[in-house]
């Protein structure tokens, strides 16, 4: 039997049981559309968290006091920003200091005990632009703003006070405070997203609060991050280096590129279960056709059939229906992964070894379910074949 003649009787089987054909093949397609769907959404996701991270830069450095060899909480000193702004190789430097006591809301007659987790900080103008965040609604603090009752909200402070646009007055720390600005959700400095942000002045002015910053972020030159990141525990605080902690918040980032992929194995496990349903699936319909072709079986022997070839006869219909399954479930899990990336506003990421892999992992998968049928087939003889019908 040429390839095409394999191809023809193979192809025969499928359109004689039509219905049949589409429901063992559905088994596989479902099975390979879970394992590429959870690929290319895996991909996609990191994809896009990645694309972030390069847009915010990796060379961000935050320090922020540590703990003292007895293990109390140390401070920064007062000049840590100023100093760190003389490193070589820093190109911007902004602080951020927690003022303690004071509570966020929307009036003076909402128990104080009702905080919503916002917390209050004075922060340096050029902090926005430091960690890479963008504005929702209205301008950052400045020189100015920085020095009267304003404050700019991050995304989770305004969405927890019911504020959605600036001008409106919240109650904060005994007085009212104008909202000057809504940041967007900030990648690279979470703690700012259930921030109250207030002028170090006005802070000082206000409420006594001392400047001792409690994080300060540093932005240096990418080629000398790690250069850099060496000298700024004892520039910050050159009389205890020790006590000063250097991070870079891009590393948590990347963490969570990799968190994201963490339960991709078990998802393919469970795609794999299901192709594995769908194999048994074949092997089934398979068994259950040898049995109603017998005579065709004995017909096509008595006519000069090898056993060679009814087994391949099988074996190609059971490899031609998990194929027609495995491709119709590779573009099924294309297609969900672009919809869900499309809703997410993610960047579609498909990996290419996910989209040939699902259709060679359901031949193979077809190829073991028909493998016994089709042995089953080429065992039988003529007459024993004939007889039964």
């Amino acid at each position: 039997m040429t390839a095409a003649d394999v191809f023809r009787t193979g192809a025969l089987g499928l359109r004689t049981r039509r219905a049949r054909a589409a429901l063992s093949a559905l088994g596989i397609a479902i099975g390979v559309a879970s394992m590429v769907a959870v690929l290319g959404i895996s991909e996609s996701s990191k994809s896009d968290l990645l694309a972030q991270l390069d847009r915010l830069g990796t060379n961000l450095l935050q320090v922020a006091p540590g703990q003292s060899f007895m293990g109390d909480d140390s401070v920064l000193p007062e000049a840590a920003a100023p100093m760190l702004r003389r490193v070589d190789g820093v190109e911007s430097v902004a602080a951020i200091a927690a003022v303690s006591g004071k509570t966020v809301r929307r009036s003076p007659y909402i128990d104080e005990a009702e905080t919503g987790g916002i917390g209050v900080a004075a922060a340096d103008p050029s902090l926005r632009a430091a960690v890479g965040a963008t504005m929702h609604r209205g301008t950052f603090l400045n020189a100015a703003t920085g020095r009267y009752p304003a404050v700019v909200l991050g995304s989770e402070a305004a969405n927890t006070l019911g504020i959605d646009d600036t001008g409106s007055r919240v109650w904060l720390g005994g007085r009212w405070f104008t909202v000057v600005g809504i940041l967007d959700p900030a990648t690279l400095a979470p703690s700012l997203d259930s921030a109250a942000l207030i002028g170090f002045d006005a802070a000082a002015d206000l409420f006594d609060a001392d400047r001792n910053a409690s994080t300060v972020f540093v932005r240096v030159d990418q080629d000398r991050v790690e250069a850099v990141r060496n000298l700024l525990g004892r520039t910050a605080n050159p009389q205890r280096p020790e006590e000063v902690q250097i991070s870079r918040p891009s590393d948590a980032l990347e963490a969570r590129a990799a968190a994201k992929t963490a339960f991709t194995s078990l998802f393919l496990g469970l795609g794999a279960v299901a192709l594995l349903v769908g194999g048994v699936g074949i092997a089934n319909v398979m068994v259950i056709s040898v049995l109603e072709r017998r005579s065709e079986i004995g017909l096509r022997r008595a006519l000069g059939a090898t056993r060679r070839d009814v087994g391949v006869q099988f074996l190609s219909e059971s490899l031609l229906l998990a194929g027609l399954g495995g491709a119709a479930g590779t573009l099924l899990g294309a297609a969900v992964t672009l919809g869900y990336a499309t809703h997410e506003g993610w960047t579609t990421a498909v990996p290419t070894i996910a989209l040939a892999g699902g259709v060679i992992v359901a031949v193979v998968a077809g190829g073991v379910a028909g493998l016994y049928p089709a042995l089953r087939a080429a065992r039988l003889s003529p007459t024993e074949a004939l007889r039964g019908t």
